[in-house]
């Protein structure tokens, strides 16, 4: 009767002694902490900085480590038997999305982790990529966002006039955003602000009788101003079981889009009591498929450049975009809705990351967040509030909000099986991921 399999939930073992004195103990332990810090500040998940905070601490003989991992801090206490335990922490300061720094860091911590780098080193060369300048000027950041919302407008079926409207309108945009930046301004009013600019020159533009489909400018806006919210991060921190971290993250990413949503309504509002004859374009997909193809790689191209990837990094998340899209397309034809299609296809998208990237020495997150980007409904967003704001058809509104909703959600909820998928063969499931991911599952 008696059972033979390991206990059900080996909790609170005791610790065993440690060889390492204190010295080399703090050196080491600041490195592991400072990695994780650096990792969480520019969007990493959870799991992905407790495996990696584990995995370098463990490769300087810290092998009783407890990482404790919040949105805004980071928490990592080494277990020593007879001796006070070391434990430090650190406040995170959230800095966006930023592939190269990402890369430099994981780059460091890969090393450390095999062994090829003395504490000290490993130290001196995390201080260099902390604290290099950004990887791009600021106009060709900006060129990334304005490159984005162009191709953006010729996904959903816009002619050159619209892509140069939408151009012009992000770049002022992004400008008013980053002003605002400098000032202090919370995000979610910058959100309000840049929603409020894209969908005022649609109504100027209708205003004006200019023969433009002024709704997918909007549309291209609101691309732009999801596509920085971290959607996939919570997901991920979600279903691997790290809720007070994914909680921050889904309250932020709600609260941003409800920045987005005050924006557009305000103007709208306004423009209904002015009397403009507002409509919204259906969606019609490019009538040439390479022509979608290129914008959807164009796409995720445009925002990896924007988030400082590297040249490299923008190739692979351009080809990202363009798998997601054609993924979806043909979903779509075989009979799936906006979800299913773009839930599979983030699932092909995070599998193909998990898979590549570590041989390839890139972020599976560039491959799994550029390559969604194609796919956020931004349209349907716009679609539903003009219903609510403008028709005043609540229920259908409502149910074009919803259905915008569930497609987000299964883009995120796909990535994070594509990469679960997809781990084993990317040579990333050690003994470390399997810990850091086990809160998620049961014994």
């Amino acid at each position: 009767m008696a059972g033979q399999d390991p206990p059900t939930g080996p909790i609170a073992l005791r610790t065993g002694p440690s060889a390492v004195d204190d010295l080399v103990a703090h050196a080491a332990l600041g490195l592991a902490l400072r990695i994780g810090e650096s990792m969480l500040a520019v969007g990493a998940s959870a799991a992905d900085v407790t495996a990696t905070v584990l995995r370098v601490a463990d490769a300087y003989g810290l092998r009783q480590c407890q990482v404790d991992v919040t949105y805004t801090s980071l928490l990592v206490s080494y277990e020593r038997e007879g001796a006070v335990p070391l434990t430090a922490m650190r406040t995170v300061r959230l800095r966006g999305m930023d592939y190269a720094r990402l890369q430099g860091v994981t780059a460091v911590a890969r090393e450390a982790a095999a062994g090829g780098l003395d504490v000290e080193e490993a130290h001196r060369r995390l201080d260099v990529i902390v604290s290099a300048p950004p990887t791009y000027r600021r106009t060709v950041h900006t060129l990334g966002w304005v490159g984005m919302a162009a191709s953006v407008a010729f996904l959903l079926g816009g002619g050159w006039l619209v892509a140069l409207t939408a151009a012009l309108t992000t770049a002022v945009v992004e400008q008013s955003m980053r002003a605002l930046n400098r000032r202090g301004l919370p995000l979610f009013f910058q959100q309000a602000v840049g929603a409020a600019l894209a969908t005022s020159v649609a109504v100027l533009l209708v205003a004006w009788e200019v023969q433009v489909r002024s709704s997918l400018v909007v549309a291209a806006g609101i691309v732009v101003l999801l596509a920085g919210l971290s959607l996939v991060g919570s997901a991920q921190d979600a279903i691997n079981g790290f809720p007070v971290t994914a909680a921050a993250r889904a309250f932020e990413v709600l609260t941003l889009t409800a920045g987005i949503v005050v924006g557009i309504a305000g103007v709208l509002d306004v423009a209904q009591r002015a009397q403009l004859p507002l409509d919204v374009a259906a969606p019609s997909p490019p009538t040439v498929y390479a022509v979608g193809l290129v914008s959807s790689a164009g796409i995720a191209g445009f925002w990896a450049l924007a988030s400082h990837a590297r040249p490299r990094s923008i190739g692979l998340a351009a080809l990202a975009g363009g798998l997601s899209w054609a993924t979806s397309e043909a979903a779509g034809a075989l009979g799936g809705g906006p979800a299913v299609a773009g839930g599979l296809a983030a699932v092909v998208v995070g599998f193909c990351g998990a898979v590549l990237t570590s041989r390839l020495r890139v972020a599976p997150m560039l491959v799994a967040v550029c390559g969604i980007v194609p796919l956020l409904p931004g349209l349907a967003i716009y679609h539903g509030l003009f219903a609510i704001v403008v028709e005043q058809d609540l229920l259908n509104g409502l149910g074009t909000l919803v259905r915008a909703a569930a497609v987000g959600l299964a883009l995120a909820a796909g990535v994070t099986l594509g990469e679960y998928l997809g781990r084993p063969l990317g040579g990333e499931n050690d003994r470390y991921d399997r810990r850091a991911r086990r809160r998620a599952t049961t014994s």
